[in-house]
C-alpha cells in the first residue's frame, strides 16, 4: 500500500513514536502509589527486592543482545530492490559455538537460580517467637485473629513497629492471595490449607494491599490495610478491642441507630460484642464483627472510603452510599439490598460512628 492508497485513519510513521513519548510522560508523574512494590518498608520486602533488581538487570543485557542480533540479521541480510544478498554462513555442526550458547545460558540460569532458592527458603518460614496473626479470605474481605490476645477484627490489621509479624493464612471460601507490596510479597490462601507470611514494618504508617489472585465478581474491590503503630499504641489498641460495643445515650439517634440494627437483617451476620453476642459453639463467620468498626476508618473489603486520606465526613458519606445499597458499590455482594429508608440509614450512621 504506498501513501496515495492510505486511507485517511491510516497511522502515520509518527504515530508509534508519538504513542511512545505519551508512555514516557505518563510515567514521569510523581503521584504516590499506596501498592508500590519497590518502595520496600521493611528487611523482607528489601530481601526481595534485592533479588528482583540483579535479575531484571541480567534479563535487560541478555534482551538487548538478542534484540541488537535479530535487528542486524533483519537489516544486513533483508532483500533489497536490484540487489542481491548472499546467503548467511551457516553454523550448523560448529562444536565450539554450540557449546558456548549452551553452556553460557546454563551458566547464568544457575546464577540466577541459587539466590532465588536461598531467598524463597529464607522467607518460607515464619521464626521462633514471631507474633501470630490468622489471616483469612472471604468473598471479599479479609478477617484477622490475634490468637494470643483473642482480639478479631477485619479489613485492617494493626501490628506493632519493628516486630516480626507471622500471619497464618487459610480461606474461608476460594483460593485468594495476600500482598501488602511495600512490607512482603504475595502468599496464596488456600481453602483447607494453613500458609505463612511474614510480615515486618520497621516504622509507624499505613500500607495498603490487594488480593492478588482472581477470586470473584468484586476481586478488584477485596483490598487490605495494614497498620503499624509503636508498641504502646498497639498495646492500647489491643485493651480498646477486648472492650464491649459502646452503648449510645437514650434517646439519642445512635440509639435508633441500634434499634434498626437489631431489628433488622444486620444481626443475620454481623456481631457486636455486648449486643448480640451469639454462642461461640454455634458460631460461623458470614461478614466482619462490627463491635469496633468505627476504628478501622475503612469498610466495605477496604475499599470505601476512596482516596488516600478521607476524612471522617467523607467515611460517614462512603458508609451512607454503602448501606443504601451495598450490590451497586460491590458487585455480588452477600450484604443484599436493605431497602432502608434515608432516616434509617441516618440513624445506622450515627451509631456505627460510636463503635470505636
Amino acid at each position: 500500500m504506498n501513501r496515495r492508497e492510505r486511507p485517511a485513519w491510516w497511522p502515520s510513521k509518527r504515530a508509534p513514536v508519538a504513542l511512545l513519548g505519551l508512555l514516557l510522560l505518563g510515567s514521569c508523574g510523581r503521584v504516590e502509589q499506596p501498592l508500590n512494590s519497590f518502595d520496600s518498608q521493611g528487611p523482607i520486602a528489601e530481601r526481595i527486592n534485592d533479588l528482583f533488581w540483579p535479575v531484571f538487570w541480567i534479563a535487560v543485557v541478555i534482551f538487548v543482545l538478542v534484540q541488537g542480533a535479530l535487528l542486524v540479521a533483519v537489516f544486513l541480510f533483508r532483500e533489497r530492490k536490484g540487489k542481491q544478498r548472499p546467503e548467511p554462513k551457516q553454523l550448523k555442526g560448529n562444536t565450539r559455538l554450540e557449546l558456548l550458547w549452551t553452556v553460557v545460558p546454563t551458566l547464568i540460569l544457575a546464577g540466577i537460580a541459587v539466590p532465588t532458592v536461598t531467598t524463597l527458603f529464607e522467607l518460607a518460614d515464619c521464626p521462633r517467637g514471631a507474633m501470630e496473626i490468622e489471616v483469612i479470605g472471604h468473598q471479599w474481605w479479609f478477617e484477622y485473629r490475634y490468637p494470643d490476645s483473642g482480639v478479631v477484627t477485619a479489613n485492617v490489621m494493626v501490628i506493632p513497629e519493628d516486630t516480626e509479624v507471622c500471619a497464618k493464612m487459610t480461606s474461608d471460601d476460594v483460593l485468594h492471595n495476600f500482598w501488602i507490596p511495600k512490607l512482603a510479597g504475595k502468599r496464596y490462601l488456600v481453602p483447607g490449607q494453613e500458609t505463612e507470611q511474614r510480615l515486618y514494618a520497621e516504622e509507624p504508617g499505613e500500607y495498603w494491599g490487594h488480593c492478588a489472585e482472581f477470586c470473584g465478581l468484586s476481586h478488584a474491590r477485596m483490598r487490605a490495610r495494614v497498620v503499624s503503630m509503636t508498641q504502646g499504641d498497639f498495646d492500647a489498641w489491643v485493651d480498646n478491642q477486648l472492650l464491649p460495643a459502646a452503648t449510645p445515650d437514650a434517646g439519642s439517634v445512635a440509639e435508633e441507630g441500634m434499634e434498626v440494627f437489631l431489628a433488622g437483617a444486620c444481626i443475620g451476620c454481623h456481631i457486636i460484642d455486648g449486643v448480640n453476642n451469639p454462642d461461640p459453639a454455634t458460631l460461623t463467620v458470614a461478614a466482619p464483627d462490627l463491635t469496633h468498626f468505627a476504628s478501622r476508618h475503612v469498610f466495605a473489603g477496604a475499599t470505601l472510603p476512596t482516596g488516600l486520606n478521607p476524612t471522617r465526613t467523607d467515611w460517614e458519606e462512603s458508609l451512607r452510599l454503602w448501606l443504601n445499597d451495598p450490590p451497586e458499590w460491590k458487585p455480588g455482594s452477600f450484604m443484599q439490598y436493605l431497602g432502608l429508608t434515608a432516616d434509617e440509614i441516618d440513624a445506622l450512621v450515627a451509631y456505627l460512628s460510636t463503635l470505636e
